[in-house]
């Protein structure tokens, strides 16, 4: 049983390109495994524009959506801000009380228990 080459990675990433390059005419089994890394490489470098494609795709989705929320957002407070009864009545919050609601209550406003 023959041992096989383990330098391929080792190489690859850690040694120049001329070392590399040297080591490959030396090494099939290194050359086998460089071969269907570059047909890897090709595939991917074929589907890319694809992928890319589908990307832009999405960005463009996503900044439809923002500027449709910045323009729901600068009307509704467009609204609120010229219409000063509105305004009014959501800054100082009118509640109702115990008391508008007809329930009996003391001079502190709290409800009165018998």
């Amino acid at each position: 049983m023959e041992n096989k080459c383990s330098k391929y990675e080792g190489l690859f990433i850690f040694s120049n390109g001329e070392e590399f390059e040297e080591h490959l005419k030396d090494c099939q089994d290194c050359r086998e495994e460089h071969e269907k890394m570059q047909r890897v490489s090709d595939l991917i470098q074929e589907v890319r524009p694809y992928y890319l494609k589908k990307k832009s795709k999405l960005r463009k989705l996503r900044a439809v959506a923002a500027l449709l929320f910045i323009m729901l957002f600068s009307a509704t407070f467009g609204v609120i801000y010229t219409n000063e009864d509105l305004s009014d009545s959501l800054m100082y919050g009118e509640t109702l009380t115990a008391e508008d609601l007809g329930f009996p209550v003391d001079s502190y406003g709290l409800l009165m228990v018998d």
